[in-house]
């Protein structure tokens, strides 16, 4: 069992940043592929970004590439996401994923573990 938490998000003005983090209980964080997701109010769950497991791949959608960074840190056991020149249209509910499938399978949602999300918004 693996449980995620989120923290970092927040208000935040166009233009700026903010560092989204995510904490994985265990001690098997090194052998899950993680992503981001977000959903936003009336709107179906997206993929944000991914990072493959051993390998360290990355992968962004193309809404956020240029902008958003996903790294992780196993020896502490924590996924982040680096937002820069944040947008209105970036805001919605931030969530971490775990998986052991495919990437492909995870950036779709197939995934292991969801934490519970954490709120962003940003302002015009």
């Amino acid at each position: 069992q693996v449980q995620l938490v989120e923290s970092g998000g927040g208000l935040v003005q166009a233009g700026g940043s903010l560092r989204l983090s995510c904490a994985a209980s265990g001690h098997t964080f090194s052998t899950y592929s993680m992503g981001w997701f977000r959903q936003a109010p009336g709107k179906e769950r997206e993929f944000v970004a991914a990072i493959v497991r051993f390998t360290g791949s990355t992968y962004h959608a193309d809404s956020v590439k240029g902008r958003f960074t996903i790294s992780r840190n196993n020896a502490k056991n924590t996924l982040y996401l680096q937002m820069n020149s944040l947008r209105p249209e970036d805001t919605a509910v931030y969530y971490c994923a775990a998986g052991r499938s495919a990437i492909g399978t995870l950036m779709q949602g197939g995934v292991d573990y969801w934490g519970q999300g954490t709120q962003v918004t940003v302002s015009s």
